[in-house]
């Protein structure tokens, strides 16, 4: 940008089911801010409506890096047209273009775009990542803007969590995970442990000049003098983002929104920007004495802070955990649960970052296609997508309703109880599909209806542009093509919304003043398609 940079949003900030994957730079809240590359290199990708980005444009530079600018209002005429000219080059309405390095080269400080607030976005910015061209690990931009960003704030922390192991540990004489609100660098509380606890820190880093607050980069643990755990939030594998519900609390972050980052590693926990002592960072307190304990938290810049506390070691029982009755999965393992001739469930090894007991529950529906499953009874995200198979009772598929065709086993796929579409392939009476959340239930469903296509505007009077509303009700779009007067032309979808736009003016169809034939035809997810046909005068 050409005025000095303020952040909203630091990379590495914890979010469900994610890290925040770069810099949300400040635009002043408006849009139309103009947006230069950092640096030389090629438009690698241009995508419009792909991973929450909205607009956004790739540039891949020859020092080993690719950086993305997100959530633009528009791409420059170069690479819009580098776009266009990708879409018709392959026949293809979607909005994902992979140049070579000889068509949209760029340098150092050119234009490419106006700033927006496309895709997912609250409120108008820039999301600015970067990431390892070879690998695709998520890296700081901080490491590239450093001379660009002021920042003389250090971190600051809100409240600690102490977290008795189950069965191995008290704190305070309780067994339950506690938090207590930080006022000053040193907490005169008085705390009593004995057996293994861990900590967890809530805190956020600042800037001057502005409210927002930001993810930490570095916090240590300090015991008797000694680090027993460090995190240095600096490079993030793009596969590896789920772990950050295992980093966290995530159990606590569900009912308060705040996130507890633990100064201990789960033994799953696969995040190499941890790192800990033997014990995982986790403290034995079998010693009477007073242990000794701090917290450094320093941001990029090096500005850091100190937290002090003691924990008195007392001797005392360590009540035996009273758990939840259910299967347990094991997070060194393959595990697998199933109804026998109903349904399988299988969590592969590396998706569980502990053990977790399963509280199973049947929803039994005699006169559906299937009964409904579900695995616990809150939130409990998977690390990846673990397999689920449904067995299909074919006989009842229909049965509320009159069949447009003949059974076809095909048209069945895995419905959650948030009425989503989760896929699923059909093979010998079982309808195999993936889930990443173990609280929602899931059953199938039977898809045998197209979808719906209607006109926006008046095709019957004279326009550059040609809008069409394009839905379905159960497994939803999963593609479509138009084609005027048989030649193939793009829609491109209007965001948030159900409408495709075609802009005439950049199709290969001249302009007349006459009559043209329109053939738009949508396809849903389980391959039921519609065609909408009529004639357009352009």
């Amino acid at each position: 940008m050409d005025y000095d940079i303020s952040l909203a949003g630091n990379f590495g900030e914890p979010r469900p089911n994610h890290f925040h994957g770069g810099l949300d730079i400040s635009t002043d809240n408006v849009e139309g801010k103009v947006i230069y590359s950092i640096g030389d290199g090629y438009v690698s990708r241009i995508t419009q409506g792909i991973d929450g980005f909205g607009n956004a444009v790739y540039v891949t530079h020859p020092s080993g890096q690719t950086s993305i600018y997100c959530h633009l209002k528009s791409f420059s005429p170069r690479i819009q047209a580098a776009l266009r000219d990708y879409q018709y080059a392959h026949e293809t309405n979607v909005p994902d273009a992979r140049l070579s390095p000889l068509v949209c080269p760029v340098s150092q400080g050119q234009f490419i775009a106006l700033s927006g607030n496309t895709g997912h976005s609250t409120g108008p910015h820039l999301h600015l990542e970067i990431h390892d061209t070879e690998t695709w690990d998520m890296l700081d931009p901080y490491e590239f803007l450093n001379d660009y960003i002021n920042d003389s704030v250090p971190p600051q922390a809100h409240g600690l969590m102490a977290a008795p192991m189950v069965g191995e540990g008290v704190f305070n004489n309780s067994t339950k995970t506690q938090t207590f609100g930080i006022a000053g660098h040193q907490l005169t509380q008085s705390f009593t442990a004995w057996g293994k606890v861990g900590f967890a820190l809530w805190g956020d880093d600042y800037m001057q000049g502005t409210y927002h607050h930001y993810g930490i980069r570095e916090t240590i643990l300090m015991l008797d003098g000694n680090m027993i755990f460090r995190s240095n939030v600096d490079r993030i594998p793009v596969a590896k983002n789920a772990f950050v519900n295992a980093w966290g609390d995530y159990d606590h972050w569900r009912q308060t929104r705040r996130w507890y980052l633990k100064s201990y590693i789960e033994p799953g926990n696969q995040l190499a920007i941890l790192s800990a002592d033997s014990l995982r960072g986790i403290i034995n307190f079998n010693e009477e004495r007073d242990y000794q304990l701090e917290y450094i938290l320093r941001d990029f810049k090096g500005n850091e802070s100190h937290y002090t506390f003691t924990v008195r070691g007392v001797r005392q029982e360590i009540p035996r955990p009273e758990l939840p009755i259910g299967p347990r999965f094991h997070w060194n393992q393959t595990n697998s649960y199933a109804y026998p001739g109903e349904m399988q469930l299988v969590v592969p090894y590396g998706l569980l970052a502990d053990d977790i007991i399963l509280q199973p529950v049947v929803n039994r529906q005699p006169d559906k296609v299937s009964d409904q499953y579900s695995f616990y009874p809150v939130s409990c995200p998977l690390m990846a997508d673990g397999e689920l198979m449904i067995r299909a009772r074919l006989d009842r598929i229909g049965s509320d309703r009159i069949l447009s065709t003949e059974v076809d086993p095909s048209k069945l796929y895995i419905r959650s109880s948030l009425g989503r579409y989760m896929g699923g392939d059909y093979q010998d009476g079982w309808v195999i599909g993936r889930i990443n959340e173990l609280c929602y239930a899931y059953g199938l469903d039977y898809d045998d209806e197209p979808p719906s296509i209607s006109p926006i505007t008046n095709t019957q009077a004279p326009s550059d542009v040609l809008r069409l509303s394009v839905s379905d009700a159960q497994s939803g779009v999963a593609s479509y093509k138009a084609t005027i007067d048989g030649k193939f032309v793009v829609f491109n979808p209007k965001e948030k919304t159900s409408q495709v736009v075609c802009n005439l003016r950049e199709s290969p169809i001249r302009k007349t003043g006459r009559q043209h034939q329109l053939l738009f035809t949508a396809t849903d997810h389980r391959n039921n398609s519609k065609t909408f046909e009529t004639s357009i005068i352009y």
